[in-house]
């Protein structure tokens, strides 16, 4: 069984615009026939700010998760809500649904997004061998599903408009939104800022 390193297309002399995907002719100063966009073989510091982001992200997912998202009022008692009591609420009140929806979008989505992200950084840092395929298509996963996870901030959004009853009833948005929407716009930033070329550098065939 021999080794041998893949013939990728930057090997070959072209490098692959990262807006619009077309294949431009290796040179210093390159700019896409297609988008127009600058083209280089490799996004500037990409691990770099991704990692700063993430850090950012993960240091904020636990204020969002603790604190109150948001507080409902009704005949001037306020009742303070987490995303874990929200959740639990919907489950006690037969919403098992919306309650198994909040679950996904609010708590899944963006620790397995920043879990994600995390892997795709250690494939890069250690050179992972045999594996790029399947880091490539947990990459586009992770940027389809990004736009899901403000849900909670949409419904928080929304009730802050309808329900507002003066002293009867009210919702006010609580810090943990802020925290929750911070989380979810770091990941995004993080997920455009890493460059999935990396993945393949290093990579090899078995033969």
């Amino acid at each position: 069984m021999s080794v041998k390193y893949l013939n990728t297309a930057l090997k070959q002399g072209f490098i692959r615009c990262h807006d619009c995907g077309c294949l431009v002719k290796s040179k210093a100063q390159a700019l896409c026939p297609v988008c127009g966009h600058s083209v280089t073989a490799r996004k500037p510091q990409s691990v770099q700010h991704t990692v700063a982001l993430i850090t950012s992200a993960l240091c904020l997912y636990i204020p969002a998760n603790i604190f109150p998202i948001m507080t409902v009022t009704e005949l001037g008692s306020a009742e303070p809500h987490t995303i874990i009591g929200g959740i639990v609420v919907l489950v006690q009140s037969d919403m098992i649904p919306i309650a198994l929806l909040v679950l996904v979008a609010s708590i899944l989505v963006p620790l397995m997004k920043l879990l994600g992200l995390t892997l795709l950084l250690l494939c890069v840092h250690y050179h992972w061998q045999g594996n790029a395929r399947l880091f490539t298509r947990m990459y586009r996963i992770i940027t389809f599903v990004g736009r899901w996870s403000m849900l909670d901030i949409f419904m928080i959004s929304i009730l802050v408009a309808l329900v507002d009853l003066g002293g009867v009833a009210q919702v006010i948005a609580g810090p943990a939104a802020t925290a929750f929407a911070a989380v979810v716009v770091l990941t995004m930033f993080a997920a455009k800022s890493f460059d999935p070329r990396l993945i393949w550098d290093h990579q090899v065939n078995h033969e």
